[in-house]
């Protein structure tokens, strides 16, 4: 397919998180996802284990029941003080992202089951997770998961970076059949997005959060 004509500067600044803007009713075939794929393969990975696996989840039903436990835990969520909602209460500017930002989270966590296409990308631990530094761990798997989420936008399709189903991982890996000694990373909704006004996002200052040679 034809890529848009994006800068690599380009890319990496308006790949944004799309809730709202997710198109649920728009199919998206599967090769378009592996493509995303075959891309993401090309990140990084320690010791060039490439020790992950991509479950990615069109059925119906297994939508739904993914979704509905997104749902529920989203739902906790948002009624925690540690909600997107909740923070910068004192920062009026701040919070006013804040609260669109609660609410996106609250839309995709009621739609979540409606999106075309799931992924949820695993790294293999051959058990539970290991003390100390997970990094290494880490550091094989999100840069991948990164790599799809911008192959996606320039092929026009909209992600958001989702986690909070962890809180019940055990139940997703039954619902998949994802076996002991993987661990999920993330959970990725996957749609063609409506409109085209992605920007850059409005950020703090660099030298707010640099240091350099000391802190």
């Amino acid at each position: 397919m034809a890529l848009p004509d994006l800068t690599v500067d380009e890319l990496l600044t308006t790949t944004r998180t799309v809730r709202k803007r997710l198109d649920l009713d728009r199919p998206v075939p599967m090769e378009l996802i592996r493509e995303c794929l075959e891309i993401a393969l090309q990140a990084p990975s320690g010791s060039n284990r490439q020790g992950w696996q991509w479950v990615v989840v069109t059925d119906p039903e297994q939508r739904r029941r993914v979704g509905r436990i997104y749902g529920e835990v989203t739902e906790k969520y948002l009624g925690s003080g540690a909600s997107a909602s909740s923070l910068f209460a004192d920062d009026p500017e701040r919070a006013k992202v804040q609260q669109r930002v609660g609410a996106s989270a609250a839309y995709l966590g009621e739609t979540m089951g409606d999106v075309p296409v799931l992924l949820i990308p695993c790294i293999e631990t051959g058990g539970a997770l290991p003390q100390g530094n997970q990094a290494g761990l880490w550091g094989s798997l999100l840069p991948a998961v990164w790599s799809y989420a911008l192959a996606a936008r320039a092929r026009g399709l909209g992600t958001a970076w989702t986690t909070l189903h962890l809180a019940r991982e055990a139940e997703v890996a039954e619902i998949l059949g994802i076996p002991d000694g993987y661990s999920q990373g993330a959970l990725i909704p996957t749609a063609y997005y409506t409109g085209e006004t992605f920007k850059p996002a409005p950020r703090a200052p660099l030298d707010e959060v640099l240091h350099v040679d000391r802190w």
